[in-house]
């Protein structure tokens, strides 16, 4: 049996979720091809070597119009698993479903409507400004994903025959069944991995390294590490930022204003991110309290967990549920508890390492892939 998965921009983060998503269908031994629109350059992120990807060039409305019936003929699944509900993914599988009654899966890791601010956000124009939102060539309703769409997409969720999210947050807005933001732990397993060659193979080897293995955005909440090194002042502490992101110039502002404290990797396959994480002391994941970050399962959790990191986070959404007493956390937006902690783990590195171990064991029971794969397959089975 053959899945394809939809995604609405490989060039966008859910591209992410979407390659974790068919490492969980290939170990349930079915076909898996991602179907997909790109919107920019390039891929958002180095996909696994064994997932074959099909993309299509996006365009903006009234453009798209003629994308869509090239991506309803690469839809060829016999199940159809959408990732996001956007017109781009959701709405093509939709009208896949309608024209012939496959099953359909919508999974969610985002609040879509966060990112315009949520139950505030309205769409209210003036006829004049309607207009121009529709025929200027950059009118704001020509592009696919305008929140006015995401809005639509939602209220037809419930036309899925099943939907997977990752977060509680999610669950109680949608529904849907639990599928955690996992990681292969089998690849992720710092057994594997000599910690010592791979901060010399990096440069690490005079620092005491943070690690943030993800794109930094406001939300995430990487200022206020930098703020708390700024505060503890110690030349040897340095923030290793790991493919950066590739939004905006968000990563230059950072360098600009705190660039002794960062070293900038680029963005590698997820086979060599085990190696990079091997070279960290602590993983941290600082997310902010804002509905973005509650309605997310941050992937740099099972990064540092299943590699037995330390991690260092916020309470923020279902971070705490998830680390149990295997973290640091502290609350969101303090620098001065962030550096606190820092302090208190570099203090005594082999305690928390020990953490770190048991974090790895919690990641194996609940976040691995054989984990994750257990409870598609029952999705799956229902269908």
């Amino acid at each position: 049996m053959k899945v394809s998965v939809v995604v609405s921009d490989l060039s966008g983060g859910g591209a992410v979720r979407a390659f974790l998503l068919c490492q969980i269908l290939k170990k349930l031994e079915y076909k898996v091809e991602i179907v997909g629109f790109l919107f920019g350059q390039e891929l958002y992120a180095i996909p696994p070597d064994n997932i074959q990807i099909i993309s299509i060039p996006g365009n903006k409305y009234p453009q798209f119009f003629a994308d869509i019936p090239t991506a309803l003929k690469k839809v060829d699944g016999d199940i159809i698993y959408a990732v996001k509900p956007k017109p781009t993914s959701f709405g093509i599988s939709l009208i896949k479903k309608l024209q012939t009654q496959r099953p359909l899966i919508v999974d969610m890791d985002d609040w879509e409507l966060s990112w315009h601010g949520g139950e505030q956000w309205q769409y209210r124009p003036s006829l004049k400004q309607l207009y121009r939102d529709i025929f200027k060539p950059n009118g704001a309703l020509r592009f696919p994903d305008h929140p006015l769409y995401l809005s639509w997409m939602e209220q037809l969720v419930n036309k899925a025959d099943a939907i997977t999210i990752d977060t509680q947050f999610l669950q109680k807005r949608f529904g849907g069944v639990y599928l955690p933001n996992g990681k292969d732990t089998n690849l992720f397993d710092p057994g594997k991995y000599n910690s010592e060659l791979s901060r010399e193979r990096y440069g690490f080897s005079r620092y005491k390294i943070l690690m943030f293995p993800g794109a930094p955005r406001p939300h995430k909440g990487v200022e206020d590490v930098l703020m708390a090194l700024d505060l503890l002042n110690q030349p040897d502490f340095k923030l290793v930022i790991v493919g950066g992101s590739p939004y905006d110039d968000y990563d230059d502002k950072l360098i600009e204003k705190w660039g002794r404290w960062i070293i900038k990797l680029p963005k590698c396959p997820v086979e060599v991110m085990p190696e990079i994480v091997a070279a960290a002391d602590v993983v941290v994941v600082p997310q902010r309290d804002t509905i973005t970050a509650r309605a997310q399962f941050p992937l740099k959790l099972s990064d540092g967990m299943a590699m037995a990191k330390p991690v260092l986070s916020t309470r923020v959404g279902d971070i705490p549920d998830i680390l149990g007493e295997t973290g640091y956390l502290v609350d969101p937006s303090s620098p001065e508890q962030i550096a606190a902690q820092i302090q208190l783990i570099f203090q005594d590195l082999e305690v928390a390492n020990v953490r770190g171990q048991k974090a790895r064991k919690i990641c194996v029971e609940n976040y691995s892939l054989e984990a994750m794969a257990s409870i598609l397959k029952t999705v799956i089975t229902n269908l």
